[in-house]
């Protein structure tokens, strides 16, 4: 998730062992870690989505802050830090109709497609959500053409660590995710939960690739579309939430953007609402009518002045409370330039900084949840909270 974040930070080396990510076996847990359970922190009764922990820590597209984002081998890694749910899926269709879990429909940055020369003549400039981008996109593809790519680190300026794990894992699809989570299910003793999001649905639609029918009928395939479902399904599109919720029963997400902003559906039908309509009492409201939570850009919940220090909470949680709903905002990261500025030491790029005085900031509003590219952090930073 995460598709209109600013993403393309650069710059230096070095960088401070703040953690590591040193983990134990296949069962889990972190180096001085009790593990993601219920018992480490404040699990709601009730079952499915409301039984989880609180605040929960969702591993952002895999443990991507130490491999390359949705591979395997991050979704794994994620888990076996005890990362409560695994965002394992931006889910995008190849030509065939494939779903296939890439951070964009273009590829250029997160595969090694520019290194076959058998693909140089699918490089197409296309408008996407009315940006205008040069690359691969999946769309062109076939499954079994994708399948000859091997992933990349998407941000090798922050985190060349993860450069060195480039070519590792192939792009794996939807229904390998589901059996991957059946799998995990089964050897951990436990349910693991993922939460794939919906890309451009607006944008594919008009291709003839609609998502939601396609991930509705890969869920009850697989016996994954009831209301406890261990998948939650996200989109920064409302109406193709409104869509999935005539479809499944899964619990639904709406992304949320910069106040600013408008979701590109709304921008394709005419209506006007920018993202600050849809935080007020009333568009919670709606919102609830139809999801049952929201996923704002850490900003919605603490605004940051124009030094980039955090300024006053927002009354967001609150709000969003009170008309039902969860929060599970996005994406805190280790790395210097992704966190306020506040919390930053140092100037590398690739640098640590105070990422747990990040973490207390945002816990203490009350959110439900928190999508990290790192989870171990992430669940420290909750074990010192509920503990505290």
């Amino acid at each position: 998730m995460g598709t209109r974040e600013s993403n393309d930070q650069t710059g230096g080396a070095g960088r401070r062992a703040l953690l590591g990510a040193a983990v134990l076996g296949a069962g889990g847990a972190v180096l001085g870690l009790p593990g993601g359970t219920a018992s480490a922190a404040g699990a709601r009764p009730g079952g499915g989505l409301r039984s989880l922990p609180v605040p929960t820590v969702i591993g952002h597209r895999g443990a991507s802050g130490y491999r390359p984002e949705h591979t395997l081998g991050a979704y794994q890694l994620a888990l076996d830090m005890g990362a409560d749910i695994v965002e394992a899926g931006d889910l995008v269709p190849t030509r065939d109709g494939h779903l296939v879990c890439r951070h964009e429909p273009e590829i250029g940055g997160t595969t090694d497609v520019a290194d076959h020369p058998e693909f140089a003549g699918r490089k197409r400039t296309k408008s996407l959500d009315g940006v205008v981008t040069t690359g691969w996109f999946t769309e062109d593809f076939t499954l079994a053409e994708l399948k000859t790519l091997r992933a990349t680190e998407r941000i090798p300026a922050n985190r060349p660590h993860n450069t060195l794990y480039d070519g590792r894992w192939e792009i794996p699809t939807f229904e390998e995710v589901l059996r991957w989570q059946d799998e995990q299910t089964r050897r951990r003793g436990k349910q693991v939960w993922i939460y794939p999001e919906l890309k451009h649905p607006t944008y594919f639609r008009k291709l003839g690739l609609g998502l939601e029918e396609r991930v509705a009928r890969i869920l009850r395939r697989h016996g994954k579309d009831r209301k406890n479902s261990p998948v939650i399904l996200q989109s920064f599109e409302p109406t193709s939430i409104q869509r999935l919720d005539k479809l499944v029963g899964n619990p639904l997400v709406v992304l949320l953007s910069g106040a600013g902003s408008r979701p590109w559906d709304f921008v394709e039908t005419g209506d006007d609402r920018t993202v600050a309509d849809l935080v007020t009492p009333e568009g919670l409201r709606e919102i609830a009518s139809y999801a049952q939570g929201i996923g704002p850009t850490l900003d919605l919940v603490i605004p940051r002045d124009a030094a980039g220090r955090l300024k006053e909470p927002t009354t967001l949680v609150r709000d969003a409370h009170r008309a039902g709903l969860i929060l599970h905002p996005y994406t805190l990261r280790n790395e210097n330039p992704f966190l306020p500025a506040d919390f930053r030491r140092g100037t590398g790029a690739d640098a640590y900084g105070d990422v747990f005085g990040a973490y207390r900031a945002y816990f203490a509003t009350g959110i439900d949840g928190i999508f990290t590219d790192h989870p171990d952090t992430g669940l420290l930073a909750r074990e010192d909270f509920v503990n505290r």
